[in-house]
């Protein structure tokens, strides 16, 4: 949820008719108590999804381990073993034995805690019994202590040969873990940001204790910091006499603004101090996080009959061989992705960023659809993902599509790039954030996502929303996930496309904000794709819906790379299906997000004199030449 930290949210199918189908969109404002129910409830619902995504993959990855080691023992056999651990570091132990052998005589790799290895023995002698039959064999959870796992055995084709495996599920824990703290049911995190204060957005009066009713206009700010803005800028003399006055230990400078940390002065005082040198704005440093939180059913039903139904009827849709979509991707559907990809599949010339945590570089699922990034964090290093939410965000838009494994993503070709602004706590600073948007601008980005916010509106990160819209970037952002009407930012800012999250039956999210600034809703609740440690979840949130929106631009802009950043988020307000109440309304804006018609409108749009008005001469050429067409205005 993107205030706090990162939110891990993964619902079960039974679970989510519980949840959603008690939150209306008229009925928007629930009691707290029954809130921090809901979030318990999804919290729950989330590890067991998560634990289902683990043994699905899992399972699949053992039967292709087994086809590579057909024929193999001792050492060739142990290199498959270590090449599959190398890229799997969950499967703790890893054991290929022949039929007669004793599952101790065969060829292991890896090593686990004795007593671990204690409470695994007998499922995985199980295992190997039950290949001996010629069958698969999946244990139930191993606890021990707060760690989970569970034995996977799968026989080889002609049944000489088993692999059986012990996998580590620290993934169960660390999805609780985060899932709590980003859906407030634990304190924001402060062992990584001492001085981080949280208050009220609009009066900055501390707040030692945030209920479920006030934490909706809640944000957080570095204590001892404040962002400013001159309409003259200062000299070096005068930067040396404010750190003098203020006692500043430094100050850093991205375009016009400076960040000021003093030693002593706290925010307020600050802002007080710089009234006297005449700036366009003091503000607090704010931090921005990350918006995060089966349904099976896959309901690919068009819209409700209104006139913004999908002119793709007829269009068979394209069903991808990746393993986890047909059950798990409810999502892809439902957006009628997988029609539109019978239009436009993407193109590596649109380039995506996602400022957000990073990305796991090395994921299979990603390979090839990565471009280089940069770390705000820690511009030293590699912009690799410490938390998971933006590996999942990525793996949204553009995870690999008909591989074989895991998850399709919604374009095929667009590339990502990852742009850490967020830190191993999931939070990161105004600054972090405004620096990673101006960076990927400058770097190419056609689109940016940004699944993270705050309710301060920080005029420092809005002028590099400016800038990156300027130069002709369509940005997205998620709205939040409190249930408010409450702004949050940088979703409502004029120049960014907000985004609301919806679920399988194109209901409200339970947890969504909502407001007169929504654009548009995306699927929202229980989004299976990639994570960390080349592993995959299923994650909740407006985080999650973001990322749609943001494909969609994508796919839009690799259809009509002529089109403004204006004229694709008009196109898709435009093609949007009216789901909520009818026309705009506060809670889905202009309707769920519908992928084939807009990218029809957007291939229409190269010849449609709307259009053609606001193209150059040059661009009207190229038109002509690339489609044999008259350049007409």
């Amino acid at each position: 949820m993107w205030r706090y930290v990162l939110s891990l949210a993964v619902i079960a199918a039974f679970g989510l008719l519980l949840v959603a189908g008690r939150h209306h969109p008229n009925d928007s404002r629930v009691h707290p108590l029954a809130e921090t129910s809901d979030k318990h409830l999804l919290v729950q619902q989330d590890v067991q999804r998560t634990d289902e995504l683990c043994r699905v993959q899992c399972s699949l990855d053992f039967r292709d381990a087994v086809q590579k080691l057909q024929g193999k023992t001792g050492s060739e056999a142990r290199a498959v073993l270590e090449d599959m651990r190398s890229k799997h570091a969950h499967m703790d132990r890893l054991v290929w034995s022949k039929r007669e052998q004793a599952l101790e005589q065969g060829t292991a790799v890896g090593t686990v805690d004795g007593g671990v290895e204690q409470a695994a023995r007998t499922y995985m002698k199980a295992a190997k019994e039950a290949a001996l039959r010629g069958q698969t064999y999946q244990s139930p959870k191993i606890e021990k202590g707060e760690e989970a796992y569970f034995v996977l055995g799968q026989p080889s084709p002609d049944g000489t040969w088993s692999l059986v495996g012990l996998v580590h599920q620290q993934i169960l824990a660390h999805v609780a873990d985060h899932q709590r703290k980003n859906l407030r049911l634990q304190p924001f995190p402060a062992e990584s940001h001492p001085k981080i204060q949280s208050v009220d957005a609009n009066t900055l009066n501390n707040k030692a204790v945030l209920t479920p009713d006030d934490r909706a206009g809640t944000s957080h700010y570095h204590q001892n910091e404040v962002v400013v803005r001159f309409k003259n800028t200062p000299t070096e003399a005068q930067l040396r006499q404010i750190q003098r006055e203020i006692g500043a230990a430094a100050y850093q400078k991205l375009g016009y603004t400076y960040v000021f940390r003093a030693e002593k002065l706290e925010a307020k005082a600050l802002m007080d101090y710089f009234r006297k040198w005449d700036v366009a704005y003091a503000e607090p440093h704010y931090f921005y996080m990350t918006n995060e939180t089966d349904n099976n059913g896959f309901d690919s039903n068009n819209g409700n009959g209104n006139d913004n139904d999908v002119t793709g009827a007829g269009i068979a849709p394209i069903v991808p061989n990746d393993y986890l979509f047909s059950r798990y991707q409810w999502n892809l559907p439902i957006t009628d992705t997988t029609t539109g990809w019978q239009v436009n599949k993407g193109d590596k010339s649109v380039t995506v960023a996602v400022v957000d945590t990073g990305v796991d570089l090395g994921h299979a699922d990603l390979q090839g659809n990565l471009v280089s990034g940069y770390n705000v964090v820690n511009p030293n290093n590699a912009p690799v993902d410490d938390v998971g939410h933006g590996t999942h965000v990525a793996g949204i838009i553009s995870a690999l599509v008909n591989n074989g494994i895991g998850v399709a993503g919604m374009t095929w070709y667009n590339p990502v790039m990852p742009v850490k602004v967020l830190d191993a706590s999931g939070s990161g600073s105004t600054y972090a954030v405004a620096q990673g948007v101006i960076w990927a601008t400058d770097h190419g980005a056609k689109v940016i996502n940004m699944s993270l916010g705050n309710y301060a509106d920080a005029q420092f990160l809005h002028d590099a929303v400016k800038y990156a819209y300027d130069h002709d970037v369509v940005l997205i952002a998620a709205s939040g996930n409190d249930n408010t009407d409450r702004p949050g930012y940088p979703a409502a800012y004029p120049e960014v496309f907000a985004v609301a999250a919806s679920d399988s039956n194109n209901n409200k999210a339970p947890f969504s904000n909502y407001g007169d600034y929504i654009d548009v809703a995306a699927p929202g609740v229980s989004i299976a794709s990639t994570y960390m440690h080349n592993q995959y979840a299923a994650l909740s949130g407006t985080s999650m819906a973001s990322p749609h929106v943001t494909a969609l631009a994508a796919l839009i802009r690799s259809t009509n790379p002529l089109l403004k950043n204006t004229e694709v988020m008009d196109i898709m307000r435009k093609s949007a299906k009216d789901i909520g109440p009818p026309g705009k309304d506060p809670y889905f804006g202009y309707g769920l997000i519908d992928v084939v018609k807009a990218v029809q409108m957007a291939q229409q749009a190269k010849f449609s004199m709307t259009y053609w008005p606001q193209w150059t001469t040059r661009q009207l050429q190229q038109i002509s030449q690339k489609y044999a067409i008259a350049a007409a205005r």
